[in-house]
């Protein structure tokens, strides 16, 4: 299984053991979607380098994996290779569930339907690069459920055909206006210590997809808290604990990875207190936000 793991990460530091491999694939019924114990180990290794450190050992990656939802990622990873069987059990159990959330974003049953089927594509995985399937699901870890990563990729598409439409029509407005464009200047008074670029950008990567949302939607395209949760099918006090906790984790994330890097916890606190406005920090990026 050594040769499986290199090809899942060649620079990570651990190798999971096969004995837990094992236990776990037969835990996922991943041999049911065509999946070989090679293919399961190579996913989990995969989904816990995602989340450690370069440096990461043993501990911290068996940590990781056996708070994995096994189960729901190897059906999210053999629908990303194209298996029939694993693909019908995923339309079973999320069509409903996509059409509905899909519903609670744009209150109309026509353009819920056209919302949710414009993921069945990149879910499935139609197009092929370099001889290979490119699918959505093929992003899924099993850090969090596979139903509330859904809820969010479907709700960042809706964010981003609303971003593409207004481009489009803001564009053609200003341009028949005769309004001219020219890109922005960096100030180079702006420029972010790299050290903590790194540490932010680390930190936000470990974020499973439904809190990198929130935080996007929330700090980035100034959405209400009752609009994040209509868009992700919750109520609105939940979003407000999620985000206290989001925030909170982040930032003692952030603080403790800058320690790593060399700053002294003094330098590192005075290094968090920069307003967000005077960074030039692309937390976008980090959010893996699409402007």
């Amino acid at each position: 299984m050594s040769a499986t793991h290199e090809k899942a990460d060649c620079s990570a530091m651990f190798i999971i053991p096969e004995s837990v491999c094992t236990r776990l694939y037969h835990q996922a019924g991943a041999e049911q979607y065509g999946l070989t114990l090679g293919d399961f180990a190579s996913i989990l290794q995969g989904a816990a380098a995602k989340y450690l450190p370069r440096d990461a050992g043993q501990v911290e990656a068996l940590e990781i994996v056996e708070t994995l939802r096994v189960e729901e990622l190897a059906l999210a990873r053999a629908c990303a290779r194209g298996d029939e069987a694993a693909w019908e059990v995923f339309l079973t159990r999320y069509r409903e569930k996509l059409y509905n959330a899909a519903h609670s974003i744009t209150s109309e049953d026509s353009a819920a339907r056209e919302l949710a089927d414009s993921l069945y594509a990149d879910l499935y995985g139609t197009r092929l690069t370099d001889g290979r399937r490119v699918s959505k699901l093929d992003s899924f870890t099993g850090r969090g459920s596979l139903e509330g990563w859904l809820r969010a990729v479907l709700a960042q598409e809706y964010v981003n055909r609303f971003r593409r439409q207004q481009r489009l029509v803001s564009l053609e407005q200003q341009t028949e206006a005769g309004a001219q464009f020219r890109a922005e200047a960096r100030d180079p008074a702006q420029a972010l210590d790299a050290r903590v670029e790194e540490a932010t950008d680390q930190a936000l990567a470990t974020l499973p997809g439904e809190d990198k949302f929130i935080l996007a939607g929330y700090y980035l395209d100034a959405r209400t808290l009752a609009e994040i949760a209509r868009l992700l099918g919750v109520h609105e006090s939940t979003v407000s604990r999620r985000l206290e906790k989001i925030t909170t984790a982040l930032r003692k994330s952030i603080l403790a990875r800058l320690v790593k890097h060399g700053m002294s916890s003094k330098e590192a606190l005075q290094a968090m207190e920069v307003e967000v406005s005077e960074l030039s920090l692309d937390v976008r990026r980090g959010l893996g936000v699409r402007g």
